[in-house]
């Protein structure tokens, strides 16, 4: 360190300022002359700045739009705080709908898709080769079995039915003569006058005459047969398609598309298929000589088309898809199928007696499995595990979990929960579907809605 002295050595003064008669020379800066002083005119957009005013009161309506935006964000906020409270009832009593367990049938259902198949699909061919002369129908019309369709210029075959029949007179006079001869040869040779090689000969000539006029009937009838088929009919009852040859055609037997395509319709059967698992069960029905009834809907499933019977099933499994075919018959008085059409089959394979029916809006589905809400004597509803069997839709019949009598919760269930307390709308009869109006809905209910895991605790 250094031990020397430290002086203190104050600063300079400040300079004095000028007085006040006195004036500062102003800095050296260019001056100009009055005549060379140039003005630059405002530009055309140029506007005087707001007055002070105007900004004030545009920061006061910011400020003002800004507290609405909150309060509305406030008040949208408090509002989804306190929807659970009122969702799942702690403000009170729930209004529910319910339904009464009850007994009844319920039908057990194989559900397949299936195809419109004629019995019959005939295509009209000419078994003889001719012109065409007539067509005896209208493309789509309705025919009978044996009505007239169509017409084949039959005067060749009625000429070869004249030459034939010539013939054959010609063939049975001449064995009308050989028998005449045989009688005489007959006697001649029992009175030793001629010898009876002869008598062999005239009867081997006789069997030949005999062998030529069954040879010129049987031309006979094929002639009169050709006339027949020069005369088309319709071999079954049903409509007929789009005709495939117009009259003044030659028409032959070798030609493939024929003449028109018949399709019987009235009645008529759809070929449909159910899984291998569902086999045994209609086998029993089948082999017991028992109908089934089927019934065929459209392609949605929602309009019921025709109701019908199993008539049979096929005798083997497809083992590329684990199903077998079957056959249903139904009158189709309407003509409500229509040969290729897709169609949704159900077949009544059973009657479930007795059991327990619930409607299909009580059921829900959550961590327990598949369960009911059922309404306590105390007017409080509790978690109730059920096994379900067939439904028709409407009503599910109920094998485990309930008894007849019993209330279960229909509408209203999304609202639930374990132990909650319920304001009971009375039940509806048994087997009215099991769902009465209730009180206003909130946030959808039944099936659709609340089927989530069910709720628990107080």
């Amino acid at each position: 360190m250094d031990d020397q002295p430290r002086v203190y050595v104050p600063p300079p003064p400040a300079p004095a300022a000028p007085a006040a008669d006195e004036v500062c020379p102003p800095p050296d800066l260019p001056t100009y002359e009055p005549d060379e002083v140039r003005v630059a005119p405002p530009p055309g957009d140029f506007a005087p700045p707001p007055p002070r005013r105007s900004r004030l009161r545009s920061l006061l309506w910011l400020l003002l739009l800004v507290i609405i935006i909150a309060g509305i964000v406030w008040w949208v906020f408090n509002r989804h705080q306190t929807a659970p409270a009122s969702r799942f009832g702690t403000g009170g009593p729930q209004p529910v709908g319910t339904a009464t367990v009850h007994a009844g049938n319920m039908p057990v259902i194989d559900n397949a898709l299936g195809t419109v198949t004629p019995l019959a699909t005939v295509t009209v061919m000419t078994q003889i080769n001719g012109q065409l002369t007539e067509v005896g129908f209208q493309e789509g019309q309705m025919v009978n079995k044996g009505d007239f369709l169509a017409q084949i210029d039959p005067r060749p075959y009625q000429v070869a039915l004249e030459q034939a029949q010539g013939q054959l007179a010609k063939d049975q006079a001449s064995l009308a003569d050989a028998e005449l001869d045989l009688a005489r040869y007959t006697k001649l040779v029992a009175q030793n006058s001629i010898a009876t090689q002869t008598l062999d000969t005239q009867r081997a000539l006789v069997g030949q005459d005999k062998g030529a006029v069954i040879s010129d009937q049987a031309a006979v009838d094929v002639q009169k047969l050709n006339l027949v088929y020069c005369h088309i009919i319709s071999p079954v009852t049903g409509r007929v398609g789009l005709r495939q040859v117009d009259p003044g055609n030659y028409i032959q037997t070798s030609n493939a598309n024929g003449i028109v395509v018949v399709t019987q319709l009235q009645p008529i059967s759809v070929i449909f298929t159910l899984p291998e698992d569902s086999l045994p069960a209609v086998l029993a029905k089948v082999n017991g000589r028992t109908k089934l009834q089927a019934v065929a809907f459209d392609r949605s499933g929602t309009t019921q088309l025709e109701t019908g019977q199993l008539a049979t099933l096929d005798n083997q499994i497809d083992t590329t898809t684990g199903t077998v075919k079957l056959r249903a018959v139904f009158p189709n008085a309407n003509l409500n199928l229509f040969p290729n059409q897709f169609v949704n089959v159900q077949l009544q394979v059973d009657t479930l007696a007795n059991t327990n029916l619930v409607p299909s809006s009580a059921i829900q589905r959550g961590a327990p499995g598949t369960f009911v809400y059922l309404v306590k004597p105390d007017n409080t509803v509790g978690i109730q595990v059920v096994s379900l069997g067939p439904d028709n839709g409407t009503e599910v019949a109920v094998t485990k979990g309930l008894e007849v009598g019993q209330v279960v919760v229909t509408d209203g269930a999304d609202r639930l929960k374990d132990g909650a307390k319920v304001d009971v709308v009375p039940p509806s009869a048994p087997g009215q579907g099991g769902q009465t109006p209730a009180a206003p809905k909130a946030h959808g209910q039944g099936q659709g809605q609340g089927q989530g895991q069910p709720r628990s605790g107080g």
